[in-house]
């Protein structure tokens, strides 16, 4: 009584078909397009590691600087004091 009627599905007509598969042609360029794909990866892969490199140079030479002044500063205080007495 309290439970829902669902209406009956109609069948529907079993009919076969089959679906023509037909392949358009591919054109050729002539050239192969793989290769510049991995030529491309790895110019890529080059110029990341070359900027790697520089920016590891460039704070080398950066920290290097900054030790070098700090080295300059302490001997000018040692041979100021040294002046002074």
């Amino acid at each position: 009584m309290f439970r829902p009627k669902l209406p009956d599905v109609p069948t529907l007509p079993t009919t076969t078909v089959t679906p023509q598969q037909t392949q358009a042609p591919v054109a050729s360029a002539g050239r192969p397009v793989a290769p510049y794909v991995g030529i491309g990866a790895g110019a890529v892969a080059a110029v990341v590691v070359v900027g790697i490199v520089l920016t590891a140079l460039l704070a080398a030479v950066a920290v290097s600087a900054v030790s070098v002044a700090i080295a300059a500063v302490v001997l000018r205080s040692l041979v100021s004091s040294t002046h002074q007495r």
